[in-house]
């Protein structure tokens, strides 16, 4: 009987998630040649640090420092980039698709901004590219949402999709710090980039939820039209209220079916703290997702780590295995839904979104002041869910009030917040959260 050829990949970058993905591999060979029919070897690894890869790989498969070597070589038939970034690695990536290759990425960003080039660009060559671990690190979220949750209409998806904020904002709410002092222990500790901007204001979880959107309505990437905002210009003094509200607050990436278009959206989120994601703490990741037929699915688990990552990126290798000898045609399709068949669904304006809010009030402690912020807020058709007034510190004539509203037009919000804000009995800006039920 002829022996079965091994699937043959070439890995670009052996750094964390790298050496994670070469050490899964290598340890667990024999049990994921029995999940993928056929033997899977890493046989050239393309790094700038030759040395160290060779030290890393004990001299068992060939090192170069040339990746575009690797994604040329007609002996390579899987691409694993594990680079990042926007520059060489789209370079790389779409080399590679020229020349036949399937690709394996964990590159969030790259496919969040160039994703629909790329896509065209493999179902014009008949390749697959395959971005499991791009969204969530070992949870398998792409695949559950794509092909597990095929027979439903989803109407939305909510997730903590980034452990570096998570982590920060539970640090927040357990200790009672501002975002500067534990945003210097999450670096200390090394859940944060010394350069954590990506992190702390949402857009490595923008890049997520724009992917997660794409396959959940079945339309294309569209990162630049995503609302972002982070956590930085966080409040632990809103933490507090939030917690004395029955509220946690997470930093999520929401996207949603409306009647008009999509909402694709990240910001700190005011969620019930009865609602398991509410509970996710540290790092960990969860991605809810809500769909017709199945109700609510929750996701939880590790979003980044080497093996974890790892993980997903060699669950895809064994995926491309098995279907790679399949008509390019009947494969499952890169964003859920079959690429002639992709929606023209607008993304929303965050204007024309809808949630509920949170809104904090530092007023003077006198009568008719409530009355007249609920005329403004009424006259706007944002009805209040509830309220919470401090009493005034002794010698004090301001307090704080806090009002819930229900879920509402967003510019409507902005537009009482601005009369609000000109009241002489308000003191100071307004502060305003969006608050989601997640029902």
């Amino acid at each position: 009987m002829k022996p079965i050829q091994a699937m043959r990949v070439g890995l670009l970058g052996i750094g964390t998630v790298g050496g994670g993905t070469y050490n899964v591999l290598t340890r667990n060979a024999e049990e994921i040649t029995r999940r993928a029919g056929r033997p899977i070897e890493i046989t050239v690894v393309a790094d700038k640090d030759v040395a160290r890869a060779k030290e890393l790989t004990g001299g068992k498969v060939k090192v170069t420092d040339d990746a575009f070597a690797v994604v040329t070589d007609p002996n390579v038939d899987i691409v694993i980039e594990l680079i990042g970034g926007y520059g060489v690695a789209k370079e790389l990536v779409l080399k590679a698709i020229e020349n036949g290759k399937h690709v394996i990425t964990a590159n969030k960003a790259l496919l969040a901004v160039h994703g629909t080039e790329i896509f065209a660009k493999a179902q014009e060559k008949g390749v697959m590219v395959a971005f499991e671990a791009a969204v969530a690190g070992g949870i398998p979220i792409i695949k559950a949402v794509r092909e597990g949750l095929s027979a439903n209409r989803i109407q939305w998806v909510a997730g903590i999709i980034n452990g570096t904020t998570n982590f920060i904002l539970s640090e927040m709410r357990d200790k009672g710090l501002p975002f500067a002092d534990v945003l210097k222990e999450a670096q200390r500790l090394g859940y944060a980039e010394a350069d954590p901007t990506f992190d702390v204001e949402g857009v490595d979880a923008a890049h997520k939820i724009t992917l997660l959107s794409s396959l959940a309505f079945g339309i294309p990437v569209q990162f630049d039209k995503a609302h972002i905002e982070g956590i930085s210009k966080l409040d632990a003094t809103d933490i507090k209220y939030a917690e004395q509200l029955g509220y946690r607050i997470k930093l999520l990436g929401i996207t949603r079916r409306r009647d008009n278009g999509i909402e694709l959206r990240v910001h700190p989120t005011l969620v019930p703290s009865k609602r398991l994601i509410a509970n996710v703490e540290g790092a960990m990741n969860a991605v809810l997702v809500q769909a017709d037929a199945v109700g609510s699915t929750l996701y939880y688990g590790k979003g980044a780590g080497a093996e974890p990552t790892a993980s997903a990126v060699i669950a895809d290798v064994v995926d491309v295995t098995r279907l790679s000898t399949a008509d390019p045609e009947n494969r499952v399709p890169h964003l859920a839904f079959q690429p002639d068949a992709l929606a023209n669904l607008p993304i929303l304006p965050i204007g024309e979104t809808l949630c509920g809010n949170y809104l904090r009030l530092r007023v003077a402690d006198q009568p008719g002041v409530l009355a007249e912020i609920t005329r403004i807020l009424a006259d706007r058709n944002i009805s209040i869910d509830a309220l919470l007034q401090r009493e005034p510190e002794e010698g004090e004539d301001q307090t704080d009030l806090i009002i819930l509203t229900h879920v509402c037009r967003e510019q409507d919000v902005l537009n009482a917040m601005d009369v609000i804000g000109k009241l002489p009995v308000v003191k100071g800006a307004v502060t305003r959260l969006r608050l989601e039920n997640l029902q």
